[in-house]
């Protein structure tokens, strides 16, 4: 008789908890918790975390590359594939990196992914400054 092993659910630890109006410690949920964790790989360096050395996105050092088309196409490559290295629990529909129209040393960023667990379509954006 063969055992299959049925792959696990993805679960993420939730980040920091917090305190509620009453003082209560509350847990993220889980849009929350994916949404903090994207925050947390996109502004790792790899090398930054102990024990994890390829970890994190590193988008930084962007800051001093020229605005072009080049270093807009890099960014959204390096998003992509971290988020699809580092955070399991989403699958990621598109990410659009584009000038911000009255600062031409600003990128916008915005990353359009699904919960894997629930099918939710969701979306987190973030400018960042190039050009330095």
């Amino acid at each position: 008789m063969s055992t299959r092993h049925l792959p696990r659910p993805l679960i993420g630890w939730p980040l920091l908890p917090v305190p509620d109006s009453t003082g209560q410690m509350q847990w993220p949920n889980l849009e929350d918790s994916v949404r903090q964790s994207i925050e947390v790989i996109l502004r790792t360096r790899p090398g930054e975390q102990l024990m994890h050395p390829r970890f994190g996105g590193g988008l930084e050092r962007f800051v001093n590359e020229p605005n072009t088309l080049t270093t807009a196409r890099r960014i959204r490559d390096t998003v992509t594939d971290s988020l699809k290295q580092w955070e399991q629990r989403i699958i990621v529909d598109n990410v659009e990196v584009t000038e911000h129209p009255e600062r031409p040393s600003h990128f916008r960023v915005l990353i359009t992914y699904r919960l894997r667990r629930t099918g939710a379509a969701q979306q987190v954006g973030l400018s960042m400054t190039v050009g330095g």
